[in-house]
């Protein structure tokens, strides 16, 4: 993150534009409606910039820019004329003040910038994007003005009126969170909406006189193999919500990054010989928070139902009596083979589709061989690499042809994807000359020549 998004409170703060033209007034337009002090300095000003500083309690100074005029102590500084050197100029003064300044268009020369902004007073919702492309900002906040409801500014401004007496019922902050986010998934929201305040003051008060302690909750939640375009919608909200996220390693930063900033995270990933935490811990974990109220995320690679030892986790919290919901992700066969362009099944090449595990116990291969060994059928292998070239060998000695098609998909559906297509007989001397690493999924069977046809990535 380049810059530190915050939000200025200017109401009868004076602020400096530089500048007289119709940019100028653009911004000076933004701060008189934050309630700012509006100044101008130039040698001419336009008849709408000029009534704006009026309206502000402002003054117009007729001149050029002169450093002198920055005895004034200004808030912040705005560069708005069509002139580089004065912008400049006026940045570098601002510099030596340690004066917050912008230059209009000028990045080098800002130290702040002026987001597009979706105005719900008292909501203001902005984005920005350093600079680098204004034209998106702005089409971005035309896409969230169509997703907020302008009652949504009543709604905050309500909110700010029973704030105290919330915080004084309900001390603890993880328990009001709860109550705000109950409360605006409620009917209240469109009570306020629709001004009918008598009524929502009533179930508000209704519902805080009612109020006592939340039981936790633990929300099993898969994550998909990695894009965070195909989290359900279900999944991204219940990780909003959540006060603890108990993640593994399958879990894509960008996903993590879509969690509950203050949110408690705790790493508990596990790799081959390497359990950064028991799975008997996890378990103990889950229940452990979910006893203390908390709303626990445990958010898992893929779908928490195929090898994803969810059905242990929740055998644990029956057993304590904690509440839990289960939410579906798209399992690493189902993203990583459509990603690469590999459907896993076809009514010219498998009409079945089989997903297997790939570690072996103590270096021996509990799968049935045999009934792998079959012309139509697609085989999809979670976990295989280390034990890739064993697996190829026993498929080969029960029957399977050297020449049956495989594909390697590591790290699918994320921009480091890579695949990597051989044949059982020579695939597992790809693995160190492709640097294909974990996690990677295996998948054989005569649909992998698809591949070359269907790839779209």
């Amino acid at each position: 993150m380049e810059i530190f998004p915050i939000s200025l409170k200017l109401q009868q703060q004076r602020c400096l534009i530089v500048g007289g033209g119709h940019i100028a007034c653009r911004k000076a337009n933004l701060l008189v409606k934050a309630g700012a002090v509006v100044d101008v300095i130039a040698p001419v000003i336009i008849p709408e910039l000029s009534l704006l500083v009026e309206q502000s309690g402002g003054q117009y100074i007729a001149s050029p820019f002169s450093e002198t005029v920055l005895a004034t102590p200004y808030r912040l500084v705005i560069a708005a004329t069509d002139q580089p050197d004065v912008n400049k100029a006026v940045f570098e003064q601002c510099e030596q003040r340690n004066l917050l300044v912008n230059s209009v268009d000028d990045i080098p020369h800002c130290r702040f910038m002026v987001p597009a902004i979706i105005d719900r007073s008292p909501l203001v919702i902005s984005v920005a994007s350093n600079g680098a492309s204004p034209v998106l900002s702005r089409q971005l906040r035309t896409q969230i003005e169509t997703l907020v409801p302008h009652g949504m500014g009543k709604l905050a401004e309500f909110s700010g009126q029973w704030r105290k007496r919330v915080k004084a019922k309900i001390a603890n902050p993880d328990e009001r969170r709860i109550f705000w986010e109950n409360l605006y998934a409620s009917p209240l929201k469109e009570q306020v909406f629709n001004d009918n305040l008598a009524v929502a003051n009533d179930l508000i008060q209704q519902v805080l006189t009612e109020w006592t302690a939340p039981k936790g909750e633990v929300y099993l939640v898969g994550a998909g193999p990695g894009d965070p375009e195909l989290l359900t919608l279900k999944a991204l909200r219940l990780m909003q919500q959540a006060d603890v996220v108990i993640y593994d390693r399958l879990v894509s930063a960008p996903i993590l990054d879509l969690c509950r900033r203050d949110a408690e995270k705790i790493y508990v990933g596990k790799a081959r010989s390497n359990h950064s935490v028991p799975q008997d811990g996890i378990n103990a974990l889950l229940v452990e928070y979910a006893q203390q109220g908390k709303r626990v995320c445990r958010l898992k690679g893929g779908d928490p139902f195929i090898f994803g030892r969810g059905g242990e986790e929740i055998q644990e919290l029956v057993e304590a009596n904690v509440t839990f919901q289960v939410v579906p992700g798209i399992t690493a066969a189902s993203g990583c083979s459509a990603y690469a362009g590999i459907p896993l099944t076809h009514r010219d090449y498998a009409q079945s589709v089989r997903f297997l595990t790939g570690h072996l116990k103590e270096g021996s291969p509990e799968l049935p061989w045999n009934e792998l060994v079959y012309e139509n059928q697609t085989l999809v292998l979670y976990m295989g690499l280390v034990g890739l070239e064993r697996i190829c060998e026993q498929l080969i000695a029960h029957g399977q042809r050297p020449d049956m098609p495989v594909a390697l998909i590591s790290k699918g559906t994320t921009p480091e994807q890579k695949v990597v297509i051989g044949s059982l007989a020579d695939i597992a001397s790809k693995v160190s000359d492709n640097q294909i690493v974990a996690p990677t999924l295996t998948i054989i069977g005569e649909v992998v020549r698809l591949r070359e046809q269907l790839k779209w990535q």
